[in-house]
């Protein structure tokens, strides 16, 4: 399928000429995983290539190793690129008195669960007490909660629930590996144990990949074992060396995850459910709306921006939820609040994992439910409960707004013609109520979708760009505002007819279509497979010679 992002200002949709909407087209927003709008050139070059390192698996002579979790930062940090994950590691050691304390021997709780040779690595003594589970969190968009001042997040701390709301979150204070002596809060990590982007890759590379860099220049031994490190270890330390730029891999690395934009929520003004979590206190602890500091020293994309993210990025204590792990000032019980965007694409969720499964609906509930029946979420829990099963489901729907994309109407995580039928529903049709399913399509929040939203939309859509009836108005675009009729659902026009060869569209099978083919011989692309072999070939080549010409 061929996909584009059109411009669409001199596009006449519906009758109406672009001039009508000189006030200017609302853009929809960007998926997740996408850079931030508003980077430099230059920003975005270090975007991308920070972007293709996390992608990139470690080998032995780099320095992955000699214990680690995986051999890159994709592995954990997947969907999308640099979002959730669905790996998790271990933390191990021991209960002393109801007070959790490392293993005899050992430097961390991190376990490592590979090695590049059998004998270094390590295992989970069986007598550890204490052994939990963590999935991997996302780092979507850390730019820009770095970005939150540390006296916005200290102004909503409450150590000693002053206001008897039985919430009482605090700062965890922790210094950053690149600037040693200088508290900041904490907010990454499930128990907010890092502060910077730059800290969290440092200290990542090492821990999980066993990449030693400047901020941590030396390696974890084997279940303490320094004598075996010394033995399995056979890269000089640090590994991680800046290359010609004067750049090291955490430099990059952080690069791209500092520049990673935020993930949409739709509809964008919120949902009925929103007002309903806020009443029944969920809102006190996954805070919606922060902006970000306007520190000379930020990057213009990060600087004074108004970011979404549903958390205060406070510690609490969770009762049951508790995974008897200390980690700094954070103590066995308490969690730093996650963050919400792009909820909708989490499975598992919780930081054991135990929300899962494919059903959204099922793992959310399971997840507030979870909050229950001890710990600073369990009021919440309770007054979810206490909710009628409309009122439940109202704000399932707006925790499923979370990550949703402008137009996704079959929200599927993709704006292409299976989104058109719906759409078409819609057009025209009114959305003051933002849990109307039309409401999806509102991008400008006017109460209905009109022609401007249409524009709008031809900047997302995915789907084959084409005019086969020639009247200057896009295929989706006529079959959405009802001036075309498409029965057999394959965003063409049913007056077009069916073509096969025609593989761009223009209702001729010529030189174009070939080239296209060429280009895609051998691939499984869907556009030039025509006879739906899976592959593309002498058949397909064939079918297009008998087509040539014009579309019947």
């Amino acid at each position: 399928m061929i996909s584009r992002n059109l411009i669409v200002g001199a596009v006449a949709i519906a009758g109406a000429s672009a001039s009508a909407f000189a006030g200017g087209v609302v853009p929809p927003q960007p998926k997740a995983g996408l850079p931030l709008p508003d980077l430099s050139t230059a920003q975005l070059a270090l975007f991308e290539t920070g972007k293709n390192l996390f992608q990139h698996p470690l080998e032995v002579g780099e320095g992955l190793g000699p214990i680690f979790n995986k051999a890159g930062c994709m592995s954990c940090h997947a969907n999308p690129l640099g979002g959730w994950g669905t790996i998790t590691v271990s933390h191990f050691g021991m209960d002393k008195e109801g007070e959790f304390i490392l293993y005899p021997g050992e430097v961390q709780s991190l376990a490592q669960a590979f090695a590049n040779s059998e004998g270094c690595k390590e295992i989970i003594p069986t007598d550890a007490t204490v052994n939990a589970i963590r999935v991997t969190n996302s780092s979507l968009a850390f730019g820009m909660i770095e970005a939150i001042p540390d006296a916005d997040i200290s102004a909503n701390a409450d150590d000693l629930d002053a206001n008897g709301d039985g919430i009482s979150g605090r700062v965890h204070w922790v210094e950053a590996l690149e600037a040693p002596g200088v508290t900041r809060a904490g907010r990454f990590g499930w128990k907010a144990q890092v502060a910077t982007t730059l800290t969290f890759t440092g200290d990542a590379s090492r821990n999980e990949m066993g990449l030693t860099n400047r901020l941590v220049p030396s390696e974890n031994p084997p279940n303490g074992n320094y004598a075996l490190l010394a033995q399995c270890d056979t890269v000089s330390d640090p590994e991680d060396v800046p290359d010609a730029e004067g750049l090291a891999f955490i430099d990059r690395v952080t690069a791209f995850q500092r520049y990673l934009g935020v993930p949409p929520q739709t509809p964008r003004s919120g949902m009925n459910g929103e007002t309903l979590f806020n009443s029944i206190g969920c809102g006190a602890c996954h805070v919606a709306e922060w902006t970000t500091g306007n520190d000379a020293s930020l990057e213009s994309a990060l600087r004074g921006k108004v970011i979404r993210p549903y958390s205060d990025f406070l510690l609490h204590d969770m009762g049951l939820l508790a995974d008897g792990i200390q980690q700094g000032d954070a103590n066995e019980s308490e969690f730093r609040t996650p963050v919400l965007w792009n909820l909708r694409t989490r499975d598992p969720m919780l930081h054991n994992g135990s929300a899962s499964g494919s059903d959204f609906n099922i793992r959310i509930r399971a997840a507030i439910t979870a909050h229950g029946p001890f710990g600073e979420g369990a009021g919440s829990a309770a007054a979810f409960a206490s909710l009628t099963s409309q009122q439940q489901q109202q704000v399932v729907n707006f925790l499923d707004s979370l990550g949703r994309l402008d137009f996704d109407a079959d929200g599927d995580g993709h704006v292409d013609m299976n989104d058109l039928p719906g759409l078409r529903s819609c057009y025209t049709q009114q959305t003051t109520n933002p849990d109307d399913a039309c409401a999806v399509a509102d991008v400008d929040q006017d109460g209905d979708v009109d022609p401007a939203d249409l524009q709008s939309f031809l900047m997302a859509y995915e789907g084959e760009a084409g005019d086969c009836n020639t009247n200057g108005v896009e295929d989706a675009i006529d079959i959405i505002t009802s001036a075309s009729t498409d029965a057999d659902y394959d965003g063409v026009p049913d007056e077009c007819g069916s073509c096969t060869g025609d593989i761009d569209g223009d209702g001729a099978v010529g030189g174009l279509d070939l080239a296209l083919l060429l280009a895609a011989w051998g691939s499984a692309d869907p556009a030039a497979d025509l006879d739906d072999s899976g592959d593309v070939g002498g058949k397909d080549l064939a079918l297009i010679m008998a087509a040539w010409g014009d579309c019947p």
